[in-house]
């Protein structure tokens, strides 16, 4: 089964341009160097599912024309991964019984119901509130849930000091904000057609992978086509992309690919 992937968005958490920066990158015409927080949209079979909604979801979803999404699932608990999670409300208010099936690991779904007390509290909750029903994620390594007849299963990724979910989608996955991939994870990223990864700059980072090292773990997992995200002002696309073998390039905020879901 065919699925279609857009970006929603492809930057860091500070977004590019960054505020209060003149640099070359923050300031190029080439569309491709404004990034907004990172999110993907992944369409199959007349479905969509999201993973994150980041505090630029509103304004991606309206440059997309996004209309329906059918379910969320949730790297980690990052304000650039969950502060758009109210902006899904009028797209919950279609779905019957629970509402909107939304996935996190444990500690992401405590964020979530912390940050968004009123979304879930049981008294007194606000009448037009998101109707989603919050699912934690067993955290297995390669524990999948399956969403309208695609497996998503769950590759844990090192973020600094901190463990969080990665997703594989048939032929496809996403690794964001990842320093390191652990080992347990490397078999469960063999043969895919779409790698999506971390490449925050060019200098090493405490808890984000930087370009060189993901163009290693691009050549030690040699999928079919590899895409840098969550990019910060430290690359700039045309000059970077130069620099690139063929098959790796950087993603870009409305960049769509096609793959194999299922």
């Amino acid at each position: 089964m065919e699925a279609t992937l857009t970006f929603l968005g492809s930057g860091t958490s500070m977004g590019v341009p960054t505020l209060g920066c003149g640099c070359a990158v923050c300031t190029s015409p080439d569309t491709r160097d404004r990034r907004t927080r990172p999110s993907l949209r992944i369409e199959y079979d007349g479905h969509t599912v999201l993973i994150d909604t980041g505090p630029d979801f509103h304004a991606q979803a309206l440059r997309e024309g996004l209309r329906q999404v059918d379910a969320v699932l949730y790297t980690h608990g990052h304000a650039d991964h969950i502060l758009g999670f109210d902006d899904l409300r009028p797209l919950t208010f279609a779905h019957k019984g629970g509402g909107m099936p939304v996935y996190a690991d444990a500690e992401t779904a405590a964020v979530i119901e912390r940050v968004f007390e009123y979304t879930f509290r049981k008294v007194d909750r606000y009448p037009t509130s998101a109707r989603v029903e919050l699912h934690r994620l067993e955290e297995t390594p390669g524990a999948g849930v399956e969403l309208f007849g695609a497996c998503f299963r769950r590759i844990p990724v090192q973020h600094g000091r901190q463990v969080i979910t990665g997703y594989r989608f048939g032929q496809a996955a996403y690794l964001t904000d990842m320093s390191d991939i652990p080992a347990e994870s490397v078999p469960l990223l063999q043969g895919l057609d779409v790698l999506i990864l971390d490449a925050l700059r060019h200098e090493p980072h405490p808890s984000h992978s930087h370009l060189e090292r993901s163009i290693g773990f691009v050549e030690q997992l040699r999928p079919r086509r590899a895409f840098f995200t969550h990019i910060s002002h430290g690359l700039e696309h045309a000059a970077t992309e130069r620099m690139l073998p063929e098959t790796m390039r950087l993603a870009y905020d409305g960049l769509q690919l096609t793959f194999e879901i299922a």
